[in-house]
Formats: structure tokens, C-alpha cells, sequence
């Protein structure tokens, strides 16, 4: 499938680890991924994502609440997560919970850490061939990607769109008007 990918697609999948990895998440989500489209800053989905209101600050904002609903679900259950990081930087050294260790393999050699998608980027990945199929496209671009990861309204990434005040059905409609514009 990724041999498919144009130039911009694979710069976006490459940007989403970038971009996770500098929020400190332990994973790419869709939403990483809507954030490696928004980081190439050209080409037609980060235009249509910026003109209905999605930039990257907001979406790192939003982002950055998901994290806090993370400390907040733990709070509820009495675990505050600023004394586990206080604690683990007293014993371990400060930004100790910062990176992830790199994973051995083999006798003291290290393998470079991918992060890994959630089991609804990989969906979102898989239906941008679908998309790309559907629309009779012979490669998987960067809107194909945004399309595969808002098929409908109740994806992960769908509903972050919502809660930035966009509507995925929005989103949708344009990246298709966009791609027929240029089809024709």
C-alpha cells in the first residue's frame, strides 16, 4: 500500500511521528496524522483544513486536552499524575517518563523506536486506498488519507474535527470538490 503513496502522503505519515513524538504521546493517532498533512503546510487538503478552521495550534491544543482527560481519568481513580512524574524524576533523573527507552534486539544492539498507530489511524490508512480506489485514483495522496480517516462522523478523528467547531461532512465535501477540480 505505502508504495502507493505520493511524495506529500509519506511526508504526512513521517510528520505524524514527528509530531507525536514532540507532544510526547506514545502513539500516532489520526489526529497525528491530520497534524503531519497540517505540517507540510502546502497542497490541497492542509488549505482545505485550514480555510474550515483546523491550524495546527488548535489542533495541538486539543491534543494537549486529550492528554489532560488522561491525567484527569487517573486523578479519578486517586492517582495524581504530577507526583508519579515527581517521583519517578527523584528516583530515575528529570524527564525520566519523557521518552521511551529504545528496545533491545539482539546482544546489545538497539533498534530504533517506531511509534506505533492505533488500531483506528490504521483503519484510516487502509481506507485511504479505498478512497483512492473509489475515486479511481491509481495513487494514495494526502486528501486520501484525510478522506480515509473521516469516512463517516464517528471516527476518533472525526470527532476531534467536531470539537475544533468543523464538521467532517465539511471537510469531506471539499477535499471531493477539490479533487474534481483538478480532475477536470
Amino acid at each position: 500500500m505505502f508504495e502507493r503513496f505520493t511524495d506529500e502522503a509519506r511526508t504526512a505519515v513521517v510528520q505524524a511521528q514527528v509530531q507525536a513524538r514532540r507532544l510526547g504521546h506514545d502513539h500516532i493517532g489520526g489526529e497525528h496524522v491530520l497534524l503531519g498533512v497540517l505540517a507540510a503546510d502546502d497542497g490541497v487538503p492542509a488549505r482545505v483544513l485550514r480555510e474550515l478552521g483546523v491550524d495546527r495550534a488548535a489542533l495541538e491544543r486539543e491534543l494537549a486536552v486529550l492528554g489532560h482527560a488522561d491525567a484527569d481519568a487517573l486523578a479519578s481513580i486517586g492517582i495524581d499524575l504530577e507526583s508519579v512524574r515527581r517521583q519517578a524524576e527523584s528516583t530515575f533523573g528529570p524527564g525520566a517518563l519523557d521518552q521511551p527507552r529504545p528496545r533491545r534486539r539482539g546482544f546489545l544492539r538497539r533498534q530504533v523506536d517506531h511509534l506505533p498507530f492505533t488500531a483506528s489511524a490504521r483503519k484510516g490508512l487502509e481506507q485511504s486506498l479505498r478512497q483512492a480506489l473509489a475515486l479511481g485514483h491509481g495513487y494514495i495522496g494526502a486528501e486520501h488519507l484525510v478522506l480515509g480517516l473521516i469516512p463517516d462522523d464517528e471516527t476518533p478523528t472525526a470527532r476531534t474535527l467536531r470539537r475544533l467547531g468543523v464538521k467532517p461532512a465539511d471537510v469531506r465535501a471539499r477535499l471531493r470538490e477539490e479533487l474534481g477540480r483538478a480532475a477536470g
